[in-house]
């Protein structure tokens, strides 16, 4: 396992500490806990995903595997190339 130092406010470090002594942990493993509870929690959907949700998918015209050729449809349609001024 490896090491990390981190500084943590004050406050948050007495609630660890007092944690740590009610349940009769390290408070190493209780930063451990707190911090594998949020690697495992669902991240909700963005709210500008939900703003936009009904419109994806909606362009008529564009290839349907557009996702996965990406730079071939850019480069067929000429995007990037150098143009003269």
């Amino acid at each position: 396992m490896k090491t990390l130092t981190v500084r943590l406010p004050e406050a948050l470090v007495a609630q660890i500490e007092a944690e740590s002594r009610r349940r009769k942990l390290s408070k190493s493993d209780v930063v451990r806990e707190r911090l594998n509870r949020y690697d495992v929690a669902p991240r909700p959907q963005p709210a500008s995903l939900d703003a936009i949700a009904d419109i994806v998918g909606s362009i008529d015209g564009l290839p349907r595997d557009l996702s996965g050729r990406t730079k071939k449809y850019l480069k067929s349609t000429g995007y990037g190339d150098k143009r003269t001024r």
